[in-house]
């Protein structure tokens, strides 16, 4: 017997790859149904490569019946309407920031610490971590297990698709126009995306850093450790899908990067591409698609003690949002409900 599952927003960038790893991996659904915006009501999504799902209007939309809620429109939309689903039943696994901090939802990466799930009953809504720290902490988890991380500095570098289509269709006109010498001014962005980098993602905040920053810091301490102190810079360019990091660790016990290597090729999740030679590590491009975290340039850091630096890569649409709350939802159905 099947469950029945709805995808909120399903027409953005994230709801789009939600149905089509729904489908991939024939996740045990009898009926899928595709919710967004009045806007979007009536037009048609597709549901994996043969079939087609009609759009619904998630404001009229009653979520009865419903076991199992993908959710992916939007903090503000997210606020009002999962709470609606899981009153109404349903068992809601949320996208956006809105639920993250809350003490009563879990915060889950399935390969981390997929036990925080039970804590589902609380409200009936988990939540799916920022797209940048769901890849950071897959990395992390076996080096903390092993040596202990006190400190970690991140800088990332984000694809626009994180800031939906209509900055995907930024990067790519303001592309094309300078080859025709023509100027556009950005819209989705505060500056040229194009041929640029843009350090500022979200909102700033008070001590100088900005949201997504903030999100990085307050994220990786509920999943993986309160203790562990993080400083991020979270950087914008000019690539579509996929994101990057510079991970510079901080350990409290000693661990050679030989030892690192092993650990991370034995994590779930985890693809270790490291070689030493032109070409031997990976970039956003060749992971478009993937589902693994990869990581590559794994070294020692010599200027403080304990120290290693890696380059964490994956797919900010998949493992980053989509895969992530597809694998709760397989976590869920195996041992909770």
């Amino acid at each position: 017997m099947g469950y029945r599952v709805a995808v909120v927003g399903a027409t953005g960038n994230v709801g789009r790859e939600m149905l089509q790893i729904l489908a991939e991996r024939n996740f045990p659904a009898d009926d899928v149904v595709a919710l967004a915006s009045a806007r979007s009501a009536g037009k048609q999504t597709s549901f994996g490569d043969k079939s087609v799902l009609k759009v619904h209007d998630l404001a009229k939309f009653d979520f009865k019946g419903i076991d199992i809620v993908l959710s992916s429109p939007g903090a503000k939309v997210s606020a009002e309407h999962s709470p609606r689903a899981a009153k109404a039943g349903a068992v809601v696994i949320d996208n956006t920031s809105y639920w993250r901090m809350d003490p009563d939802v879990p915060l889950v990466v399935p390969e981390v610490n997929a036990k925080a799930i039970a804590g589902y009953k609380g409200r009936g809504i988990i939540a799916n971590p920022n797209c940048s720290t769901i890849q950071m902490v897959t990395a992390l988890k076996p080096i903390h297990e092993a040596a202990t991380i006190r400190r970690v500095v991140v800088a990332t570098y984000q694809s626009t698709s994180g800031a939906g289509k209509e900055a995907m269709d930024e990067l790519l006109n303001q592309t094309k126009s300078f080859f025709v010498n023509q100027t556009l001014e950005p819209k989705k962005f505060t500056k040229s995306i194009a041929f640029n980098v843009i350090p500022h993602i979200d909102v700033f905040m008070e001590d100088g850093s900005t949201k997504e920053e903030w999100k990085m810091v307050v994220e990786t301490k509920k999943i993986l450790d309160p203790r562990i102190k993080v400083h991020a810079t979270c950087v914008r360019v000019p690539t579509f899908i996929g994101h990057a990091e510079a991970v510079n660790l901080e350990l409290e016990q000693p661990l050679d990067e030989h030892e690192a290597r092993a650990l991370l090729a034995a994590q779930p999740g985890v693809l270790v591409v490291d070689r030493r030679e032109p070409g031997g590590y990976v970039t956003p491009q060749e992971v478009t698609g993937q589902d693994g975290v990869f990581v590559s340039r794994v070294r020692v850091d010599p200027t403080v003690e304990n120290g290693l630096a890696m380059w964490v890569v994956s797919d900010n649409l998949r493992k980053g949002a989509a895969l992530n709350a597809i694998q709760i939802a397989e976590e869920l159905i195996k041992s909770y409900i």
